[in-house]
């Protein structure tokens, strides 16, 4: 299967990935700017580095100057090794967090199995990076895009802002534009106030347009992220008048039945078919049990 590739604006690329997993086909986004600088932003699993290759190629990409990684998930930099491979003279730029885990990874798979089991597999594993390659977010410097740290989604995210644009990872959750569909994207264990303090500095940027990891772009920038920050605070009233369930078989299913009835930033749910609803099922109970962990550690009753 082909990567699908969009020209969202001048210059500026959104190159779709499809990993062999259903209803996956539309779900990972990687971001070129084929222009001064050039550079793309994650570049999704080891499964998929071909694809984005054959993409590359058919948009006359021949080099370029930064690789942004936005976190090290599976699903954002598992095929970084295979990427680099290929632009041997573009710096991968990361959280500094991070580094030691990409260029030994091992820790980085244990966990992408422990949490995704199947679908880490299907990603395929992660590969070493040279740490000559590795270049601290924080230690980047440019004339036009700013790093800003943005941990909450994990502790390693790192947003990025180009000209008008914000390319926020997962930091603003996940957005499937032609269903209206919002969700947030708070894996165990979540630390809602730090989530919030990201989103917030983001909000400061006040960008235009927001980038997501997952799945497309938004350009109400600023009304999204205030979307995403009444969200969190939505779910945590939900999963709070829920927790004393937590142990319960059914706490999970009760949670998301009720999110899905009350979280009108959800509703698009109903409109995806039925392989990406399956898909969101299971991100959204990964998203509550983050928020039900969470509150069980801070002595909820």
């Amino acid at each position: 299967m082909n990567a699908r590739i969009m020209e969202v604006s001048r210059k500026l690329y959104l190159i779709v990935l499809s990993p062999p997993i259903e209803g996956f086909d539309d779900f990972i986004s990687v971001w070129l700017y084929k222009g001064s600088p050039s550079f793309i932003v994650d570049v999704g699993p080891a499964v998929t580095v071909r694809q984005l290759l054959t993409a590359l190629k058919e948009l006359g990409v021949h080099g370029l100057d930064y690789v942004l990684l936005t976190h090290v998930h599976i699903d954002h930099a598992g095929g970084v090794s295979d990427f680099s491979a290929v632009f041997p003279e573009t710096p991968v730029i990361c959280h500094g967090s991070a580094i030691p885990h990409l260029i030994d990874p091992s820790i980085l798979w244990e966990g992408s199995l422990k949490t995704l089991g199947r679908i880490a597999r299907a990603y395929e594993p992660f590969k070493p990076v040279h740490a000559d390659r590795l270049v601290n977010a924080e230690d980047f410097s440019s004339n036009s895009v700013v790093p800003i740290l943005t941990p909450g989604h994990s502790p390693h995210h790192v947003s990025y802002q180009f000209q008008e644009y914000l390319f926020a990872g997962e930091a603003g959750g996940v957005f499937i534009p032609e269903s209206e569909y919002l969700r947030p994207a708070t894996p165990p264990r979540f630390f809602l106030e730090t989530s919030v303090e990201s989103i917030d500095r983001l909000i400061e940027r006040d960008s235009r347009f927001i980038c997501y990891g997952h799945v497309g772009m938004s350009p109400n920038c600023r009304e999204m992220l205030e979307k995403s920050r009444s969200q969190l605070f939505r779910w945590e009233r939900v999963i709070e008048e829920e927790i004393e369930k937590f142990n319960q078989e059914h706490f999970l299913t009760s949670c998301m039945d009720r999110l899905l009835q009350e979280d009108p930033l959800l509703s698009g749910f109903y409109g995806l078919n039925p392989a990406k609803r399956e898909r969101e099922q299971y991100f959204l109970k990964n998203s509550i049990r983050g928020f039900g962990l969470a509150m069980k550690a801070a002595d909820y009753p």
